[in-house]
């Protein structure tokens, strides 16, 4: 039997994920959660805080695409759905949210120790501006990959996303901040009476979300959406659609959704 093919978008987004991943041993410095860490000690704004930073203000009007379009890692921990499938434990997700809390405390604590931050280095401890510059960078390379296969495996669907990923929590409060200013935003938009609840939504939510209990119960997508479009792709019913709106100004506008195993 000849395999489904993925819609076009679909097909679009996984090949911006592979050229993403393709280029992660030159960008993967400029995520790094230490390098940060180093920098502000020494009152230098470095590129991952550029990062970081750009991160959070993208979510204020496109809530976390960058995650489902755009992330290095999220293209392997994908490509391991077949392998397990399974839903995420929803406890799980409050893991990185510690992880980021006392990293943030961290750098608070570095930068006030310093001074404040007194210059910018974009290319802080990068040489010529690329990340894995010699062989000896690689194991870092590799334990990050590692990483983000192994959770996606054995903790299931974008398991790294869920449980330690320090990037996700910037794009949560950019998002969650956006709501609070009443700026217009890239999100999901439901049709609930044309849900007919075959739940085909929810199966093909990389995420792990309920979707198609969000859609029948005019709930406005969890934290946890990435707008990779999935939902929207493969509901033949057409009961979710990309919107660019203001969500305070429609019926759903509760931000926080419980994700079920």
């Amino acid at each position: 039997m000849k395999a489904r093919q993925r819609p076009l978008r679909q097909r679009v987004r996984m090949t911006i994920l592979l050229i993403a991943w393709l280029l992660f041993p030159v960008t993967i410095f400029y995520f790094s959660p230490y390098l940060i860490v180093q920098a502000t000690a020494e009152g230098v704004v470095s590129g991952s805080l550029i990062v970081f930073t750009l991160m959070l203000l993208s979510a204020l009007l496109l809530g976390r695409a960058y995650c489902g379009w755009a992330c290095p890692a999220a293209g392997l921990q994908e490509a391991a759905l077949p392998i397990n499938p399974a839903a995420v434990a929803s406890w799980l997700g409050r893991i990185k949210w510690v992880i980021w809390s006392l990293w943030m405390a961290l750098l608070i604590v570095l930068m006030l120790r310093a001074g404040g931050y007194t210059r910018i280095d974009p290319f802080y401890n990068l040489a010529g501006g690329l990340s894995i510059n010699e062989i000896a960078w690689y194991p870092i390379f590799l334990l990050v990959n590692g990483l983000a296969l192994g959770l996606a495996v054995f903790a299931g669907r974008r398991g790294f996303c869920h449980a330690i990923c320090w990037m996700a929590p910037f794009m949560v409060v950019g998002q969650r901040l956006g709501a609070a200013l009443r700026l217009p935003r890239l999100r999901l938009y439901t049709t609930p009476s044309a849900c007919t609840g075959c739940q085909v939504c929810t199966r093909s939510c990389p995420m792990s979300l309920p979707v198609h209990s969000i859609v029948q119960s005019e709930r406005q997508i969890s934290d946890d959406c990435i707008l990779c479009g999935n939902c929207v792709d493969n509901c033949k019913h057409q009961a979710i659609r990309f919107g660019f709106g203001n969500p305070a100004r429609s019926k759903v506008c509760d931000l926080s959704v419980e994700v079920t195993k």
